[in-house]
């Protein structure tokens, strides 16, 4: 099956607003701008995927998607995440893709392993992956790409489940360890560099953008291990 992999970037200059009480607007532009690098490097490194979309409205974020196997739709109007899929998802309708994976841009620590074998065991209809709290939505797999509306934001995960059992699609959830952290809060940067204090060669932009932070002294403690 031919596979598109749909990655809705936001201008990094307006990225991460809830990371505002913690990191000034410069040091968020760094973050967002490494944790992208980091997701489309992974991306890049699944053989199932025959293309990725890179969705942006943002200059820096459409040279950095200069590689091979990689496609940047123009995003003008920022309207959002679930906006910036439908681009993608109509992209991948008009160039005959069977199915397509929306990924957000904030989940460094992805696992391009994991992806291919999600892909590997996935035919028709949906593959829901939650977040940790188990109320987001950290990817979705649709087959057909317009299966259903991805409808992104907080609650997304129950939004998907009703999206599929409305359109009468066949769908599973599928828990995958590298997919469950994206970066929205405090505590999920915390939780994400202790991550890769023990994962050494992962996420290395991610990685490189965390260790300056912390040397400015602006990251909060990391979360202890979960027992």
């Amino acid at each position: 099956m031919r596979t598109l992999a749909i990655l809705p970037v936001k201008s990094f200059g307006a990225a991460k607003q809830r990371l505002g009480d913690l990191l000034a607007g410069g040091s968020r532009r760094a973050l967002a701008q490494a944790m992208f690098a980091d997701v489309l490097t992974a991306l890049r490194h699944v053989p199932e995927l025959d293309e990725v979309a890179v969705v942006t409205g943002d200059r820096g974020a459409e040279w950095a998607a200069r590689a091979e196997r990689v496609r940047v739709l123009p995003d003008p109007a920022e309207d959002g995440q679930s906006a910036a899929a439908q681009i993608g998802v109509r992209h991948a309708l008009a160039r005959g893709f069977d199915r397509a994976l929306l990924v957000p841009a904030d989940t460094p620590l992805l696992d391009p392993a994991e992806i291919s074998e999600l892909l590997q065991r996935e035919g028709e209809g949906a593959s829901i992956v939650p977040d940790r709290h188990g109320t987001g939505t950290n990817a979705l797999l649709l087959a057909p790409p317009d299966a259903f509306a991805p409808c992104f934001g907080p609650g997304s995960f129950a939004r998907h489940v009703s999206g599929a059992e409305g359109a009468d699609v066949q769908f599973s959830v599928d828990e995958l360890p590298s997919l469950t952290l994206d970066v929205d809060t405090p505590g999920d940067l915390a939780e994400v560099t202790r991550r890769l204090e023990g994962q050494r060669g992962l996420a290395p932009q991610t990685r490189g953008a965390l260790s300056q932070l912390g040397r400015m002294g602006a990251l909060p403690a990391p979360a202890p291990a979960s027992a």
